[in-house]
Parts: structure tokens; sequence; C-alpha cells
């Protein structure tokens, strides 16, 4: 090859640099990490799963096929996250496991009021004729057109239903819903928990002096470019939402509609994870715990496990918070040291422990009861490897999975998590 040849072919490599996609990746950090992906979507997919279950079983007994409406679908995450819902007793031999299949997804129609995500939403999927997209302000009305007929799934994901500052228009918005349907939907209410470990700052028992929360959007910057772009982050005004506040809410719109608003299930999501643990906008106290998390799913990366540690501080005034992540910070520092222990003791060369574990107390809640026996299983499974990094590859992303079980399983749908979402069933037959 010349010199001028060479040089020529350098312009291949600055245009895939220049696109983006020639890019490293990691689930350290940003939007997709990996918190987002193993943890909050995976959560959101666990709870939703039986409702949604039931609702295909519903629609292919009436010959139909699903209708589903994102509200707030950005650049279509909510389709992602729908479209990777698993069947839940899936054999290992088995290949498709995906919930919706083609065969029963009828439409999916995508609103926001960001032209720009419709476009990149546009982008990734337009060629899929399955899919619409139209720019509308849910918080004013429901986007419908003429004679458009009602869906099955009125979905929000990610705190999305907290942009409705004001409850009249949540109200509304839910009413609007129930008249819409034609026979049966189910609605999934996102919003911001206010309980949330993260803003432990705000915690008020004056709820209505503080309904809507200033939301800073620092946590996709480093810390040191965060406090160097301090007076140019975006702020949102978002609504914070506890279980009573949302069961007025629908109350009131199911009052409105003349129709029944049921909820079927409240869940808190993201807890101790949030992105602002890392941040520590609204907690003094708080721990950079989502970057441990996320160091637990990455690739060919040893954590450092003490840093998955917490440390919760007791906020005065507020017994029945204290109570429920005193418990669950228990459970969570329990089993992170005992996996801790178990790397102490296990020698590969023996492929066994040199000492006993101490044994695991009755007294223990049975969430963690059973992951603590799973993971020494899986210790003394795979720890004798000596190829693929057993530890890094292995160990370490199903700790991860047990942590979030016990989160996922101690909750209490209070609006502890960062998201507190409800899921709600209208049936007007």
């Amino acid at each position: 090859m010349t010199k001028k040849a060479g040089q020529e072919q350098m312009g291949a490599y600055s245009e895939a640099v220049k696109s983006g996609l020639y890019a490293k990746k990691s689930g350290l950090v940003g939007k997709y990490d990996n918190v987002r992906r193993y943890w909050e979507d995976e959560i959101t997919r666990i709870q939703l799963r039986n409702h949604l279950q039931k609702l295909i079983e519903r629609s292919r007994r009436q010959m139909r096929r699903l209708r589903i409406a994102d509200l707030g679908c950005g650049s279509a995450d909510g389709y992602e996250l729908l479209r990777g819902v698993r069947q839940r007793d899936a054999d290992l031999r088995q290949q498709e496991v995906d919930l919706i299949t083609d065969d029963i997804m009828g439409i999916y129609k995508g609103v926001d009021l960001n032209a720009d995500l419709l476009d990149q939403a546009r982008d990734i999927y337009g060629n899929q004729p399955k899919m619409r997209f139209k720019q509308g302000d849910f918080t004013q009305a429901l986007p419908t057109e003429d004679h458009e007929k009602g869906y099955d799934l009125y979905f929000t994901s990610f705190g999305t239903f907290s942009h409705h500052n004001d409850d009249e228009t949540a109200i509304n918005l839910l009413a609007d819903m129930a008249k819409n349907v034609e026979d049966y939907a189910i609605v999934v209410c996102d919003w911001l928990g206010r309980w949330s470990y993260e803003w432990q700052d705000l915690w008020t028992n004056d709820v209505e002096s503080l309904k809507n929360m200033d939301y800073v959007v620092s946590y996709i910057y480093e810390e040191e470019e965060r406090e160097a772009k301090r007076d140019q982050l975006d702020h949102l005004t978002l609504r914070l939402m506890s279980r009573p506040e949302a069961d007025h809410i629908i109350k009131e719109a199911s009052a409105r509609s003349g129709i029944e608003i049921k909820p079927l299930q409240f869940f808190d999501r993201s807890v101790f994870i949030g992105r602002h643990m890392d941040t520590g906008e609204y907690n003094q106290q708080a721990q950079p715990i989502r970057k441990a998390v996320n160091a637990l799913h990455e690739t060919n990366t040893r954590t450092e496990l003490e840093a998955l540690l917490i440390d919760y501080v007791p906020k005065e005034g507020f017994d029945f918070l204290n109570d429920y992540y005193e418990k669950l910070q228990m459970s969570w520092n329990t089993l992170v040291q005992y996996v801790i222990t178990l790397l102490d003791l296990y020698d590969t060369s023996t492929r066994s422990f040199s000492e006993e574990p101490d044994p695991i107390p009755a007294s223990y809640p049975l969430e963690l009861q059973q992951k603590m026996r799973e993971l020494r299983t899986l210790v003394e499974g795979v720890g004798w490897l000596d190829y693929g990094l057993p530890r890094e590859n292995i160990i370490e992303p199903q700790l991860g999975y047990a942590l979030r079980y016990l989160v996922s399983h101690m909750q209490q749908g209070q609006g502890c998590g960062h998201g507190f979402v409800g899921i709600l069933e209208i049936d007007r037959g």
C-alpha cells in the first residue's frame, strides 16, 4: 500500500468516528447504563409480566391483537421495554421466550411532546409498519384522533406521569382513558417516588407543601464536568408521588368518568440505586451505590465489593420509612458481606472452602436466606474455573441479580424508589 493510498483510506475511519458508532461502549455511565438495562427495565418487566399475560390471553380469546399507546414515548424506550418482557416459565431449551410476539402485536402508538425524540424514534423504527408516532402533550388531554379506537395498554415509563404537575390534569387524563376504553385495558402510571432515599432532604410530613420537586438532569455528567456545568444544567418540575396520593387521583378519576379504575398493583423501582444517589443533589448522606452496582454487571471488571455496602442514615420523624429502609439495608449488606466471606474462604486448588462458612440464621428474611444459599452454590460451582474470569463475569453479575431480587421482593409499593409505578385496570365489561 502506497503512502497516498493509506491516507486516502483513513477517511473511512474518520467517518466511523464521527458517526458515534465507533465509540467504546460502557455500561458504567450514560442513560442506558447497566442498572438501567439489568435492574430498572427488568424490574418493570417482572412486575408487569403477569398482568400483560392476562391481557394477551384475553385478546386471543376475543380474536384481537394488542393496541398499545405509549405516552411520553421519547425515542420509543417503552416499546423496547415491553418487547423485552419474557415468559415466566420459559424452558431452558425454548428458543422463543418473548411475551409480546409479532402475531399478537397490533398497533404501537408513541406520543411525545419533544420533536427531536420523535425524529429519533422514527429513525430507529420508521420501517416498522405497526409503529406510529405523534407529537402531543398528554398532560393537557388524551392525544386521540377522530374515530380512533381505544387501546388495550396505556403505558408510561421512567417518571413520565410526574410531568403532571397539577393533579387535575392527571385525573382528567385517567378519566379520558376510562371513557376511551371500549372493553378492557391496563394502564401503567410511572411517577417519581416521594420517599426515595435519593432525596431524603426533601422528605416532609406535610406533602401538600411540596407536591413537585425541582429535578436537575445532572447525572449524565461525571462529577468534575457536572460542577463546571452547574449553571447550564437542565431543570424539570416533576410531581412526587406516594401511595395515598395515587389512590386519591385514581378515585377522583373514577368518579369523574363514572367508570371504575381499579388498582391492581403498586411497586417501587430503583430503591437505593437511583441516579441521584451518585450525585448527592438531594441527600447529603447519599452514597454512589449505582456506580458500584453498574460495575457488578460490567464485563471483565472486578468490583470493589465493599463499595456496595450501604450506610442508611435515618431521618427523625419518619419511623415508617426508617424501619423499611433499615431492614432492607441490613439484608443488602448481609448478602454482600456473605459473598465477600465466600470468596475469601474459597480455595481454587481444592475446589472447596478452606473452612466452613457460618450457618445462615433462620431469623433472616426468607428472601435473604434463599439468595445466600444460591450464591454459595454458585461460588462452589464455578469458582474453580481458570478461564472466563468467573468472579467478574459470573459471580458478580449473579450477586447483582440477587440484590435486585431483595429490592424487588422486599419493596412495599409506597413510593420509596426513584420510580413508583401503579398498574391499573379498566374493565367496562
